[in-house]
């Protein structure tokens, strides 16, 4: 009897042994799972364009005569630097030129006029104040007096008629200036020749009303630059001009700029009717003399809206809906969901105001399947929970 109760109790370990070693291979392995720790640190609370935006020049010029005409000197190039009031083209006038000449000879030949007809006026009212005298000494009869006086009053009419036609001959002038400066293109400010689109000897026209055309000069002021770029409708009400921003360059992608807010559009821009945009502008506070930053660089924009130094701050991706994170507790390795309050954040950081202390180790690939509160999990090795 003893003998085989000892059997049936072998049998009974020998079935938990071989249940145990069943359910210890075909158990679950523990779910990998990245961390980070709570650290203090710097949150920016910031809002970012929705698409890329471009760097504009603050003055830029596409230039064409305003008539048409055969260019005769084009002597600027793509990449010159031109002063303000430089020549940039000039297109056939001779015929003015020959017109301006003319006119100017004539205002000559009029001052000349006008100059020989007021010397006869001032003789002709000294005749008359004369015969005056000699009437009052009865040397001269009234019918003298008469015809000096008549005389005199005449070739000041004269005089006054000359000086007018004087300035006729001298707006005469005037007005083939103008119609010669029609055909020449000067730089109304300082910058670069962007573009040049036309040759010596060809013909350009202006652009008709409503059809643009490609401009006989691109001019840029590189001198003074910004970005404009779109930010979604909902964010736009929390910019304010003035407020601080960070520009990044694909060019430049290690080095960030810092900028400034300086215009925020008073519209809504509905180009993508399920993308409303509301257009920013954003000044360099500075550039390294050595970075050639030309408008046209796409670029990307943060603009600042609160900063907070030396908080509690933990990965952004831990957090879930609700403001919950898991805890992994350092010995077990045992999962706890818990609620947290927090702050400002963005798409790296977010502050935690309450609810977990510094080093606390947080989950960080959150969304992973399967987790869940007292879940036993294996920490992916080379992450800063270390």
């Amino acid at each position: 009897m003893l003998q085989k109760k000892s059997k049936i109790i072998a049998l009974i370990i020998t079935i938990a042994v071989i249940a145990f070693v069943i359910w210890f291979f075909s158990r679950p392995k523990p779910l990998e799972v990245t961390v980070s720790k709570a650290q203090t640190g710097k949150v920016e609370s910031v809002v970012t364009n929705t698409r890329a935006g471009t760097i504009t020049a603050c003055r830029r010029a596409r230039l064409a005569p305003v008539s048409g005409g055969q260019i005769a000197k084009l002597p600027v190039t793509e990449g010159q630097h031109v002063e303000a009031g430089q020549v940039l083209l000039e297109m056939w006038n001779e015929d003015l030129q020959a017109q301006q000449l003319l006119a100017k000879q004539e205002a000559v030949a009029a001052k000349a006029r006008a100059k020989e007809t007021c010397v006869r006026a001032d003789v002709a009212k000294r005749e008359a104040i004369r015969q005056e005298k000699l009437a009052k000494q009865k040397l001269a009869s009234e019918e003298d007096v008469d015809r000096a006086a008549g005389n005199a009053e005449a070739t000041r009419a004269a005089c006054i008629a000359a000086n007018d036609s004087a300035k006729v001959a001298d707006a005469q002038v005037n007005v083939v200036q103008v119609a010669l400066d029609k055909t020449i293109l000067r730089a109304p400010f300082a910058g670069i020749i962007a573009e040049v689109n036309g040759e010596v000897g060809e013909f350009v026209t202006p652009s008709p009303v409503g059809i643009p055309t490609l401009p006989a000069v691109d001019l840029i002021d590189n001198t003074c630059i910004y970005v404009a770029a779109p930010i979604d409708e909902v964010d736009a009400p929390a910019i304010k001009p003035a407020m601080p921003a960070r520009i990044t360059l694909d060019a430049f992608k290690q080095h960030p700029f810092p900028g400034k807010v300086r215009r925020v559009a008073p519209y809504v821009q509905d180009i993508e009717k399920q993308a409303r945009t509301v257009d920013i502008e954003v000044d360099f506070e500075h550039v390294v003399g050595e970075q050639s930053l030309m408008p046209g660089y796409s670029a990307d924009v943060e603009i600042l809206l609160d900063v907070k130094e030396n908080t509690l701050r933990i990965p952004t991706e831990a957090v879930l809906e609700g403001n919950y994170v898991y805890i992994v507790n350092r010995d077990s390795h045992i999962l706890q969901k818990k609620k947290i309050n927090t702050g400002i954040s963005n798409w790296v950081y977010t502050e935690v105001l309450s609810g977990l202390t510094e080093n606390d180790i947080i989950v960080t690939s959150a969304t992973l399947e399967g987790l869940a509160d007292g879940l036993e999990v294996r920490i992916k090795e080379n992450n800063d929970s270390q």
